[in-house]
């Protein structure tokens, strides 16, 4: 992630309505190229500055249904390439939250999430109970994160943080004089 969730970051809202597809995140019509030329069409349909104006540390609110559509994982690495650091809705799709943490995205359930506005300036804590803390002085209360969950999305995703287990275990393993083939 490219601002730490939970620190004392200032994140600036990106305000979206409900049933963002995953087409709107990852149009199909550039899903031959690679991640940096996805990232670039991001949301152009609804949003035609975002890819080009969103800067890293900044969170995208949204209505019910965030990433709904087909299971394409770009949509929520799109949003990585960005520089997002968090999505805020009231729901999401199923494949889509899956593919997010793995990516490394953190996504927050937020029953209130559509009373953030465009451009406002909030803090995230993360916990027991996940917060959003807005510049109003208003307290939104998130569904809980399993730790698993957090872990990964702070770790970049599931593969660094496989990479990471993976690092710490082989100093113990190659102490017994075993060499890898």
């Amino acid at each position: 992630m490219s601002a730490e969730i939970g620190s004392d970051s200032v994140h600036r809202v990106w305000k979206l309505g409900r049933d963002v597809d995953t087409d709107l995140l990852a149009p199909g019509y550039v899903m031959q190229h690679g991640i940096e030329v996805i990232a670039a069409h991001c949301l152009e349909s609804v949003r035609p500055e975002f890819a080009g104006s969103v800067r890293a540390g900044d969170v995208v609110v949204a209505g019910p249904g965030f990433g709904i559509g087909s299971s394409r994982e770009q949509a929520a690495a799109a949003l990585v390439r960005l520089g997002v650091a968090a999505v805020i809705a009231p729901s999401y799709g199923g494949l889509f939250f899956r593919n997010a943490f793995n990516v490394g995205l953190m996504l927050l359930t937020c029953p209130q999430a559509e009373s953030l506005a465009e451009a406002e300036r909030i803090r995230i804590r993360l916990g027991e109970t996940p917060q959003v803390l807005a510049q109003d002085g208003r307290v939104l209360a998130c569904e809980a994160i399993p730790d698993f969950l957090v872990d990964m999305a702070r770790s970049g995703g599931l593969l660094n943080q496989l990479r990471k287990r993976l690092s710490r275990e082989r100093p113990a393993s190659s102490s017994h004089g075993h060499r890898a083939p």
